[in-house]
């Protein structure tokens, strides 16, 4: 079989990460090309990975006929525009959360992974982390009976900048729709209506793009079930994530803070080394999905989170941000 050829569009922290675990943890696959806007990112980059081609001309990429498929991890305003050139250009696509800004680009994406036969991933890396996928399978094996309620905490260490949070999209769509996809993963079901609160606690500056640094949802499923979803900016102890669900029959709680199996122990006190980012955190979990995304494209299936779980989701997103302006239940 020969191997899935790639391009990283976008050479940020995290598709650095994508084209490292794609050039060493994954069989069968390679990067052969990088793009970035700035021609001295991707060439850095490039010589960081031991790649020979960059460029900032992306009509390389799509225009290239031995180029199999595209990782995008560019801001969020890029990627409709992205997703439908390389569809067109027949090429399997990797996307970053959001899958797109807005429903209707969402909704132009699917029709055009479907009319072009590409296959589509959107990054919620959550769904491949060994924790959330043995919890998973917990609850399709009916370890805890129904599932009734799902809590979800995602708790950054910081705010990212300034010039981020500008054109993120906002708590509710930037960090907390991971929380709203892996709900209903776990629940097996969507969301019939959505409930958000959030202030502005710790980073004043957020007032102004109408953004929040705490926030919480309170989701209902259309089966019953509930989801109470924790997102903030402020945990200074360190990047915080961790779930349960809870059934009719018991409860599965899920990750923890602490990073090392070492608990230190010292004069009257103890202690452990808590989870420093989102990059150590899930770890595993970035380079499973790749490894997903390559499977599928080598045995011509659907990835188990496609653009229409991306529209699924980022629908929540949209939906708590309407909630939380509006102040009341915004119904799906």
């Amino acid at each position: 079989m020969k191997k899935v050829r790639c391009a990283v569009i976008g050479v940020g922290r995290l598709g650095i990460v994508h084209a490292k675990n794609i050039q060493t943890g994954v069989k069968g696959a390679e990067v052969v090309a990088v793009a970035a806007s700035r021609i001295e990112s991707a060439k850095r980059a490039a010589e960081e990975l031991g790649i020979s081609r960059w460029t900032n001309d992306l009509k390389e990429i799509f225009e290239d006929e031995n180029i199999d498929a595209v990782i995008i991890v560019t801001p969020t305003n890029t990627h409709a525009d992205l997703i439908i050139q390389a569809a067109r250009s027949k090429k399997h696509i990797f996307v970053d959360k959001p899958v797109t800004e807005t429903l209707e680009q969402a909704s132009e994406v699917i029709k055009e992974v479907k009319e072009n036969g590409v296959y589509c991933q959107v990054g919620f890396m959550r769904r491949f982390d060994p924790a959330y996928v043995a919890a998973k399978s917990r609850i399709v094996n009916g370890d805890i009976g129904q599932p009734l309620y799902f809590k979800g905490i995602s708790r950054d260490p910081g705010s990212p900048p300034e010039s981020f949070i500008k054109t993120s999209g906002g708590i509710f769509i930037d960090l907390n729709i991971h929380e709203y996809d892996i709900a209903r993963f776990l629940i097996g079901d969507e969301v019939k209506s959505v409930q958000s609160f959030g202030e502005v606690l710790v980073h004043p500056f957020m007032k102004k793009y109408e953004d929040v640094d705490q926030s919480i949802s309170v989701l209902n499923f259309q089966n019953k079930a509930v989801a109470q979803i924790e997102g903030s900016r402020n945990s200074s102890f360190g990047y915080d994530v961790r779930g349960e669900v809870v059934g009719t029959e018991g409860s599965i709680q899920i990750g923890s803070l602490q990073h090392h199996n070492n608990i230190i122990l010292q004069d009257n006190k103890s202690y452990h080394d808590n989870i420093p980012d989102f990059i150590t955190k899930f770890e595993d979990a970035f380079l499973e999905e790749v490894k997903h995304f390559i499977e599928c494209i080598q045995n011509q299936v659907k990835p188990i989170v496609d653009e229409v779980d991306g529209k699924k989701s980022l629908e929540v997103s949209i939906a708590a941000t309407e909630s939380f302006k509006k102040q009341e239940i915004v119904y799906l």
